[in-house]
């Protein structure tokens, strides 16, 4: 069956209508703000719009339904507008069932038909008056017509963390083995933007060829040459436990490589705190920024390391703003199932939390990936809960799951991420080879953020 037919003048009759009623979402006005232009924040977010009138935007938005109208549905397609007589009364509000009817008022000689046209959301009128169209005089029909899903990143998460890092001193940051372009102009980077103070670790002559091929200038950095990458990992933690740097970031060496010397027990940077990473996603389909965590430390975590694990993002998301920051234990389902050991986890980290063993946050689960960031989904299964469908924090039940949640999140939503390593000593950055300049900096700033909090636990003793 066909997707869009049309009808021709000869088949149009004088009085014939069509109309559709669908809410408006806050995608289709920013897509309109866009094609406009009208982009003006006090039109877009908050409730100027409906007591000002309608923006270009909204005019935009709402003409654009009665387009619709004329070239799918009467006359569809085929159809050319040729003239327009419109009024603009009323503003578009996001949510309501917006309602759009055309009605053929006249035809004329060369297939030219008149319409009624209105608008209307909750019994207002937002638009009133008339189109004049050139009909299709011969049979169009269209198969599989698919409409083009749009996604708006509507929020800047990474430009919010910038910008609570202004005015904080330098972190003082020890790069492990920054001997590629890209794990050398990262840092350079950061420090230009006031971030960090680098202390480039690593063998020298590698470093400076690198700077030399990629024309950076190294004269204000202090270089602490090394022989090699498992040397630079263990002066660089040794540097931290001495209280020479503040923090610590992964230039081109494995990652096991730079935490094999985080983690010893007797040279290391281990506290009493498990140590465990956090990713910081921002994400354009989603409200906020979203912390899933642990995707890259914690293979097969125990409930005692998934304590630990809980309360370092909780910790995380405070420092980045967050007061209350709520925290979705995630698993396969949503019931408690004595064979899957997530929801038994998760049933147990949310008694802990109620006792105060975990503290800070808000804690529920077990949660489906779903009903954990939509709030339909939540509803749907009937879930009530303050965290679901409103996640700060996604708890993933291990490391698998954990890098497969991030990763697509990224690939297939187009989210930004950064990283940090919590629980140690010092912050610690994980950088890969993937990584943009903008997911460099903006781990930078997670980690500038979290040393200047204090966040780092006491050593273990």
């Amino acid at each position: 069956m066909a997707d869009f037919r049309n009808v021709t003048y000869d088949e149009i009759e004088v009085g014939q209508t069509v109309s559709v009623a669908r809410p408006v979402t806050e995608t289709e006005v920013g897509a309109m703000a866009l094609v406009s232009g009208d982009v003006d924040p006090w039109h877009l977010v908050g409730d100027g719009p409906e007591r000002r009138g309608p923006t270009v935007a909204q005019a935009v938005g709402a003409e654009a339904l009665l387009s619709m109208l004329l070239n799918r549905l009467l006359p569809g397609p085929g159809t050319r507008i040729i003239a327009q007589d419109l009024r603009f009364d009323g503003a578009i509000s996001v949510g309501p069932e917006v309602t759009a009817r055309v009605t053929a008022r006249e035809k004329c000689a060369g297939a030219v038909v008149v319409f009624d046209c209105s608008v209307s959301q909750e019994g207002r009128a937002l638009i009133t008056g008339s189109v004049t169209v050139q009909a299709p005089t011969q049979r169009i029909a269209y198969d599989e017509v698919t409409t083009p899903e749009l996604i708006l990143r509507r929020t800047d998460a990474f430009a919010r963390l910038l910008r609570r890092c202004q005015g904080l001193a330098p972190v003082t940051c020890a790069v492990v083995h920054p001997c590629d372009r890209d794990s050398l102009l990262g840092p350079l980077e950061a420090a230009r933007r006031g971030l960090i103070t680098p202390v480039l670790v690593g063998p020298e002559a590698k470093i400076r060829a690198t700077a030399a091929a990629a024309g950076a200038d190294l004269s204000p950095y202090r270089i602490v040459s090394t022989e090699h990458s498992h040397a630079a990992a263990e002066k660089a933690v040794a540097m931290a436990r001495a209280g020479e740097v503040e923090s610590l970031m992964k230039g081109s060496l494995h990652t096991d490589e730079l935490m094999a010397p985080v983690v010893a027990s007797a040279t290391g940077l281990r506290t009493a705190r498990r140590i465990s990473h956090v990713f910081l996603m921002d994400v354009p389909t989603y409200p906020r920024a979203l912390l899933v965590t642990d995707a890259a430390i914690n293979i097969y975590p125990t409930l005692e390391d998934k304590v630990h694990i809980t309360q370092n993002a909780i910790d995380l998301a405070r420092v980045l703003g967050v007061e209350t920051p709520r925290v979705a234990i995630l698993s396969a389902v949503e019931t408690i199932n004595p064979k899957i050991q997530s929801t038994m986890d998760a049933a147990a980290l949310c008694k802990m939390a109620e006792r105060g063993q975990i503290t800070g946050g808000l804690l529920d689960g077990p949660l489906a990936f779903d009903n954990a960031i939509s709030e339909e989904a939540a509803r749907t299964k009937k879930i009530v809960s303050p965290v679901a469908g409103h996640a700060d924090i996604l708890l993933v039940p291990d490391l698998e799951a954990g890098n497969m949640v991030a990763k697509q999140l990224q690939y297939l939503a187009g989210a930004d991420s950064a990283g940090i390593v919590l629980g140690a000593r010092v912050p610690i950055v994980l950088t890969s080879r993937a990584d943009s300049v903008r997911t460099r900096l903006a781990s930078a700033a997670v980690m500038a953020l979290v040393a200047r909090a204090g966040q780092a636990p006491a050593p273990a003793s």
